[in-house]
């Protein structure tokens, strides 16, 4: 009994001082954003602030239109996201519960894209869609979220709905059911954690993208978060406080989300457990 208390012990010992290491880059962006600047630059700072400046944040936003750049940002995944799950399950659906010719073929190319790099498709995409007249919207940054949701999420759910007993798709289709019905009212439903983990991953990918905006946007009024950061640096590089203070107010959209989703997985996880 003792050694199992005494292992006990050494066990959440070493889970605290995981998470106090992982959370040690937070905790130093912390410090940075509520320093004053003479504090940051100075070969004598403290490990923590002597005094608290709050300001920081409220100073952050006002120095560029970073609001500006968070509601572009939450603009772009509120279109994007939807279109990612929506798709991505329709693909899934389609390789778990479907058959159909050349389907083999779909499913090697659908492995194949995972291993391809992003950056090998960044000059035909371009190509495409400057033809197109897209250059300077948000459609390139929108669009190919309908067209899939990205081969991952698509391998997500196809893993998942092969989970699901086929006994629920016999009975929606006694009852007359099409496939659209039983994608989005019998599988859906079920399949809520991989709902969950679609929507968070899409969301987070969308949010902090930073590549592409860089090739396609060129108004700074159009700029999403994580070029409106890389703005931010540019024009006040030297008052890196303020700097750290807007990617800690960055973050926050992605963790509210992470919060929400969380909730869902968990009552999720309790249902299939009943």
């Amino acid at each position: 009994m003792r050694v199992s208390s005494t292992a006990s012990v050494l066990r959440y010992a070493a889970l605290i001082a995981v998470a106090l290491l992982l959370a040690a880059p937070l905790l130093a962006a912390f410090t940075i954003a509520l320093s004053p600047i003479e504090e940051v630059y100075s070969t004598t700072r403290p490990t923590f602030p002597t005094s608290l400046h709050w300001s920081n944040f409220f100073d952050a936003i006002e120095k560029v239109p970073f609001l500006r750049f968070i509601a572009n940002s939450m603009l772009i995944v509120m279109f994007a996201v939807p279109g990612a799950i929506l798709t991505s399950a329709m693909a899934g659906y389609a390789f778990a519960r479907l058959q159909w010719k050349g389907k083999k073929a779909c499913v090697l190319f659908l492995f194949c894209s995972l291993v391809v790099p992003a950056q090998v498709l960044l000059i035909p995409h371009f190509v495409l869609f400057s033809w197109l007249g897209w250059v300077n919207t948000y459609k390139p940054l929108i669009v190919p979220a309908w067209l899939g949701g990205g081969a991952f999420n698509v391998f997500l759910f196809w893993q998942f709905f092969r989970t699901i007993p086929r006994d629920y798709d016999d009975a929606a289709r006694l009852d007359g059911a099409s496939h659209w019905f039983i994608l989005t009212r019998v599988m859906l439903p079920i399949a809520k954690p991989a709902v969950a983990a679609t929507c968070l991953l899409s969301f987070v990918y969308h949010w902090q993208e930073f590549q592409k905006p860089l090739i396609y946007l060129s108004d700074f009024r159009t700029y999403p978060v994580a070029l409106g950061l890389r703005m931010y640096q540019a024009t006040g590089g030297s008052w890196i406080n303020l700097v750290m203070a807007a990617s800690l107010l960055a973050l926050v959209p992605i963790l509210v989300v992470f919060l929400c989703l969380q909730r869902h997985i968990d009552t999720a996880k309790r249902e299939s457990k009943t």
